[in-house]
Formats: C-alpha cells, sequence, structure tokens
C-alpha cells in the first residue's frame, strides 16, 4: 500500500472512532476487574499523539478531586488529547480485590491501564497526571509505563508522613461527622470509613520518591501545597536528575480537598495543568488510528453482574446496573446519590448496598448526577445543583432507561439530600412504586434558605447538642478553641425557631415560612397516600431530620398516613458510618424491595 494510501486509512479510522462531544459523560470501558472512563479527542479537534492517564489519590481525598479529572479530561479532549481515568481495584466501583492485595496490585491495574488508553487512542505518548498518592505511583511506575511526562498534583513525597497527615485527617472527619470514640476506625489506616488494606499502608509506609534515582520521565509540572517544603524538594529532586521541570503553586487546594460536599474546583490550577498539556501537543504529531471501543464487559463478582453504562439525553448520565447473576426477583432499586458524592458512596457504601441487594436477587441503578463526580452539568442548569428542581429530569432519565429495559416496578431511595430527592420525584413522577428516605434534611427546600449557607452550618439536632453538652470531651474541645460557639448557637437558634414554629397558634403558623412548607409538606404526603405509595422514613437516631419531621407533623401527625413507616436506627451517624448502621438499612432496603414484587 502506498504511503499515501495509509494516511488516508488513518483519517478513515479516525473519523470512525468515537468522538467526545460537550455535555456528554465519558465511555465507559472494564479492564483487569476495574472500570474506567475512556475520553477520546473532542469532536472537532485532530487526535493527538500524547494521550493522559490519571492517578487518582486514595480514600477521603479521592472522593473530592474525583470532578476535577473530569474537568481536566473535557479541557485536554478539546485539544485533541485522549484520556483515561479509572479506580484501583477494590475501590469505588472496581470489583474487590484479594484481602491479600498489596501495592502490586494497584500497580498492575495501572499498567494495564497505561496499555487500555494507549490502544483506545492510538496516541504514542503517554502523560500522567497524578495527585496525592496517585502522584506518587506515577513516579515510581513512570518507566514501567514509558510515558514521557507527568504532572504530579499534591505529590506525596514521603509514605511515613503521609500515613501521620491521614491519622490526624481521619481524626478531623470523625469529629466532623459527630462520631464518639467507639464507633471510629482504630488499629487501621482508615478515613472517611474507608479503610486502606494493610499491605498497602506497610507499602506506602515506605515510599519516598524524594530518593528515586532514576529519571521516571523528561518531564514534569509538579503543584505544590503552599507551605509544603516537601513538594518544593521534590521539584528540585526531579530537576537534579535531568527533568525539565515546571512548578505551579496549589491555589484552592485546601477547599478542594476538605469536603466533597463544599469542594470548591481550583480552576487556576485546572487552567494551568491544561495550559502545559496543551503544550506538549505542539511538539507531537497526529495520533495513529486508534482501536474503536466496544461496550465494556460486564463486570462479575460475588453472586452479581455490573454494566456501567451512559444513558439520558446525549448519554450526559454516567451510571451502573447491578443485578443478581440468578433469577431476579421484588423492584429494581433507584440509588441516588448524596451531595457531591460520586455514585459508589460515602465510604463506597452505594457500591457495597448495591451488590448486597443483587445477591439477595436485586437489580440496582446507581448514577452520577449531572455536575456530580462524572457526569457533566445539564444546560443552564444552576452551579449548585443540590436541592434544585433539575435534578428531578436526571430522576426522570434514570426511570426512562430502566422502564426501557423492563426492569419496573422502581423503588427510590437515597440518603440526606438523596433522601430528599427520592421524596420529590415520587410526588412528581406516579412510575415511582415505593420509597425508602434514610435522614431526610427536609421534605420541601424553603426557597429562601441558601444551599451553600445551609450546609456550611451542618446543623444538629437539638437532642445531639443536648448530650454533646455532658460529654467531657466537648469540654476539652471547647478549652482548646476547637469549637465555633457562635456558629453552634446559630444553629441551637434555628432549631428552637422552628420548633416554637410548630407550638405557634395555627392560624399564625398558615402565614409564617416554617407553616407554608408544613402546609405543602402534608399535602405531598396525602398525594402519595393517595397513590398507596409506600414510604419508609429511616433515621439515625437524634439525627437532625428528625427535627424537620417533628416540625411537619408534630409527634404523631404521620398516624394517619397508612403507607408512610419511621424505622430508627440506633447509635448511628448521619452517614451511617458503623458497619452496623449500614447493615440495618440495607436490610429495610431488602425488605421494602421484595415487598413490591
Amino acid at each position: 500500500m502506498l504511503r499515501g494510501d495509509t494516511r488516508q486509512n488513518d483519517r478513515e479510522q479516525h473519523d470512525a472512532a468515537p468522538r467526545w462531544r460537550a455535555g456528554e459523560a465519558a465511555l465507559p470501558v472494564t479492564f483487569a476487574g476495574t472500570v474506567g472512563l475512556y475520553t477520546p479527542a473532542a469532536a472537532s479537534a485532530t487526535p493527538s499523539d500524547i494521550a493522559v492517564l490519571f492517578l487518582s489519590p486514595w480514600g477521603f481525598e479521592e472522593m473530592c478531586t474525583r470532578k476535577l479529572w473530569r474537568l481536566i479530561a473535557e479541557r485536554v479532549a478539546v485539544h485533541g488529547v485522549a484520556s483515561l481515568r479509572f479506580d484501583y481495584p477494590g475501590t469505588g466501583d472496581a470489583l474487590d480485590a484479594p484481602e491479600e492485595q498489596c501495592l502490586e496490585t494497584w500497580s498492575q491495574a495501572i499498567l494495564e491501564a497505561g496499555r487500555t488508553l494507549r490502544r483506545l487512542s492510538g496516541a504514542a505518548r503517554l502523560v500522567l497526571v497524578g495527585h496525592g498518592l496517585g502522584a506518587t505511583l506515577a513516579a515510581r511506575l513512570g518507566n514501567a509505563l514509558d510515558s514521557e511526562a507527568a504532572v504530579l498534583m499534591a505529590p506525596v513525597v514521603s509514605g511515613r508522613f503521609y500515613l501521620r497527615e491521614l491519622s490526624a485527617w481521619s481524626k478531623m472527619v470523625d469529629e466532623g461527622l459527630g462520631l464518639r470514640s467507639e464507633q471510629r476506625i482504630a488499629g487501621r489506616v482508615a478515613v472517611a470509613g474507608l479503610v486502606m488494606p494493610e499491605k498497602v499502608a506497610e507499602a506506602v509506609k515506605g515510599l519516598a520518591i524524594d530518593r528515586l534515582e532514576v529519571l521516571p520521565f523528561a518531564k514534569a509540572l509538579v503543584v505544590e501545597r503552599p507551605g509544603r517544603e516537601k513538594d518544593a524538594a521534590l521539584a528540585a529532586h526531579l530537576s537534579s536528575l535531568g527533568a525539565d521541570i515546571a512548578r505551579m503553586d496549589y491555589a484552592g487546594y485546601d477547599d478542594l480537598v476538605s469536603n466533597p460536599t463544599l469542594a470548591h474546583q481550583p480552576q487556576a490550577v485546572i487552567d494551568g495543568v491544561v495550559h502545559w498539556l496543551a503544550g506538549l501537543t505542539k511538539a507531537g504529531g497526529r495520533a495513529r488510528a486508534a482501536a474503536e471501543p466496544t461496550g465494556p464487559a460486564p463486570l462479575t463478582g460475588d453472586g452479581f453482574v455490573e454494566e456501567p453504562l451512559r444513558f439520558g439525553e446525549n448519554n450526559r448520565l454516567f451510571g451502573t446496573l447491578c443485578g443478581p447473576q440468578g433469577q431476579r426477583h421484588g423492584a429494581t432499586v433507584l440509588l441516588l446519590g448524596t451531595a457531591y458524592d460520586r455514585q459508589a458512596g460515602w465510604a463506597r457504601g452505594t457500591t457495597e448496598t448495591a451488590r448486597y441487594l443483587a445477591q439477595h436477587g436485586i437489580v440496582s441503578l446507581r448514577f452520577d448526577a449531572a455536575n456530580v463526580a462524572d457526569s457533566p452539568p445539564a444546560p443552564d442548569a444552576p452551579e449548585q445543583v443540590q436541592y434544585s428542581e433539575t435534578q428531578l429530569a436526571d430522576v426522570r432519565a434514570a426511570m426512562d432507561f430502566l422502564v426501557s429495559r423492563n426492569l419496573a416496578p422502581i423503588l427510590l431511595s437515597g440518603r440526606c439530600s438523596g433522601a430528599y430527592l427520592a421524596f420529590r420525584a415520587a410526588v412528581t413522577d406516579e412510575r415511582t412504586a415505593g420509597v425508602v428516605s434514610v435522614n431526610p434534611f427536609t421534605f420541601r427546600w424553603d426557597p429562601d434558605m441558601s444551599v451553600d449557607e445551609a450546609l456550611r452550618a451542618n446543623p444538629r439536632s437539638l437532642d445531639d447538642y443536648r448530650q454533646r453538652a455532658f460529654d467531657p470531651a466537648t469540654f476539652r474541645r471547647l478549652l482548646a478553641g476547637e469549637i465555633d460557639l457562635r456558629r453552634a448557637a446559630g444553629n441551637v437558634g434555628v432549631q428552637i425557631a422552628r420548633r416554637l414554629a410548630v407550638i405557634a397558634p395555627r392560624t399564625l403558623g398558615r402565614f409564617s415560612r416554617f407553616g407554608r412548607l408544613r402546609g405543602d409538606t402534608q399535602a405531598d404526603f396525602r398525594l402519595l397516600a393517595k397513590r398507596g405509595v409506600p414510604v419508609l422514613l429511616v433515621y439515625s437516631e437524634g439525627d437532625v431530620g428528625l427535627e424537620r419531621l417533628k416540625l411537619d407533623f408534630g409527634r404523631s401527625g404521620l398516624d394517619s398516613y397508612h403507607n408512610v413507616e419511621v424505622e430508627m436506627i440506633p447509635d448511628a451517624d448521619h452517614n451511617l458510618s458503623p458497619p452496623h448502621a449500614q447493615a440495618a438499612y440495607r436490610a429495610l432496603l431488602l425488605k421494602a424491595a421484595l415487598k413490591l414484587a
């Protein structure tokens, strides 16, 4: 074949290969027992001969940076750069890894991810983008991956120091959740309910990439956290090995990793990283003919089969359909996410719930709503999507998909903001067969209340404040200056005001803000009762949502709703962090799904 004919053939294959379009979720792929998301070059761009492999941090940090990966992937796609992001074995939506898994298990998955990306993209040059522990793995595996360059964001330079940081981080997260000492995970490396495998922790403890003796890649951009001398020292060490080093301040790092619900994306850093990556394409050429991705092979585990997929208009939503290996029973459960947590859920709880249900014959769908984690924002939707009516369109799209697969009846379930969304969707969509709402903060959002301010306040119930007032640990934290008295007093004031609204005269109540919301909520419950939709309200004992329930119905107002049941989970926090709380919720959810057979 003539040389000119070969180029023409390559162009034809590139034209046939999938391209990314704005508003479209990435293409799911499976390999090595895990799930990846492949973003091809944009339809408007010439495919570059470089491709980006994202290497995630671990644990709480991974939850906070999940959306960051999508934003960078979409931006570099416009420059013709394909990319792949994925879950390490035993994390996120990947299959559970063997109990004896070690860091080598993750390393092998990374190497397979590199091969997969090269095959899908046709790119000759591989660039690694790592965050936290992922940046460290990039430095360790740069040569094995034959990578040309890397972006190292907030790298873990010393594994020993990192584990000490994790311990302090874990304590702060647990205190923020209100967990007592006996409810916390002890004796293991853990944060936000996620436990690092022991052999992985042992290997991480020995990591020290500032002692690398062999250059892992020719070029690197080090994104350095403010005041972290080790980040700067790593940049200097790589430079001494002969690397072409660029450096950037990680402005907004603390805001990003403090809480996935409140995380603000570091736009200046995203711009800088994308600009640096785009600069690498200028010296490169066009990618070779790329492989055409086929539908991802299902992931098969202990009693379950999972299908990662896209659905909705323009394939805008990413989700996972999980079903039993054997016969199907009961209703299909649509698992709605909380806040900005990725579909795997807090402490991976949603993934584990889906697989538990499948082992008992129940099909489920979990997914990222628009502008959450791996699903891009919906057109004309607000940036803050929590408690927004726009999320109802995402639920309708999910229900449309399930109906198209003949998977009705459908039971909706979620926690906190997901519980609110499940209830609102049940009211507005008559296809809903049942609702399991866990720790709902409210059933009607007050339009005069700022979602951002409400989330920052993080209110607790009056009963919870009363218990803490007599806890010796509270006095120790007070003396140490760890308690924001002004915010706590404000939260108590809000709860007292709501209780006063409950006991106010009926006429006054109707004209008050709380009274109007209460009336609207009661009308919603009457509607579901008329339709015969079973509603199960599940609360952790002392949860702040119980204050709202009392505001809306008093102590016995739900007795007249024969379709409504209330269950309490003792000794649990709002997130159902303790294992017994998760087990109790799953048992209740399974029972509700089987009833709808």
